[in-house]
């Protein structure tokens, strides 16, 4: 019988959700809980870290799980790393649900940086309206330069005022093409420092950037794990369906 653990918090991970379901695979969702109102699953879920690797293998010995998907966030890397450390322990199959990052197109005016610290290195001393798609744990350095005003857009209201001037949204995506564009004219963005998450869901302030000629501070992926990876929901289900055939 499968049990399965899915590390979860992403659009991607939620489509997963609804298709294991549907399969009647036995399966428990896992929030990171960063978010305070976290999507409803089809699932049995959980919301809250596990304790680190540890914790994470006494919680899958304890639930039974035969097998581990890494759906997170492709920045979560710290998730991933206990992932992969907690199933070599338990010698559990991982897979990584992962999406491909985005790649530069002609038209873009991309400023390549591969932290939040180098992202905020790269933008201007001249004040600059700037719109940080980055997550609100990301955005604490970003007081470095207070000259700027900048837009910050969270799925959840903040606790807290920003430490610096912002104009703060609070929307869920995913974010049209238009909206983007809408956005981005009607606040006077000149800059955009964006992670590159990759996917469809998170899209449209890259093209609506290209559209507007504006340049876009791009934060590179942390280094992950090496682990099986896959990029559609499909994928997973086959990999789940190939163990089942084995008795695993």
């Amino acid at each position: 019988m499968i049990r399965a653990l899915i590390l979860g918090g992403t659009a991607d991970a939620s489509l997963l959700a609804a298709e294991i379901a549907r399969a009647g695979i036995e399966a428990v969702y896992s929030y990171g809980g960063r978010t305070r109102a976290p999507a409803d699953q089809p699932l049995p879920t959980r919301i809250g870290g596990f304790g680190g690797v540890s914790g994470l293998a006494d919680y899958m010995r304890r639930e039974g799980i035969t097998h581990v998907i890494d759906a997170t966030h492709p920045f979560a890397a710290e998730m991933s790393r206990n992932a992969a450390a907690a199933c070599a322990d338990n010698r559990t199959p991982l897979i990584a649900l992962e999406r491909a990052p985005w790649t530069k197109t002609p038209g873009d005016d991309w400023i390549e940086a591969v932290d939040v610290h180098a992202a905020v290195a790269a933008l201007p001393e001249a004040p600059a309206r700037v719109f940080l798609a980055i997550g609100r744990q990301h955005i604490a350095p970003f007081a470095m330069k207070p000259q700027h005003i900048y837009t910050l857009r969270f799925v959840d209201p903040p606790e807290a005022p920003p430490p610096f001037a912002a104009d703060v949204i609070v929307s869920r995506g995913p974010f049209t093409f238009d909206g983007e564009l809408e956005m981005m004219r009607t606040r006077g963005i000149a800059w955009i420092v964006a992670r590159n998450s990759g996917g469809d869901g998170a899209r449209a302030k890259i093209e609506a950037a290209r559209m507007l000629g504006l340049p876009v501070i791009m934060i590179s992926r942390p280094p992950l794990p090496e682990r099986l990876r896959v990029e559609s929901v499909a994928e997973i289900m086959q990999w789940l369906g190939h163990s089942a055939r084995l008795g695993a």
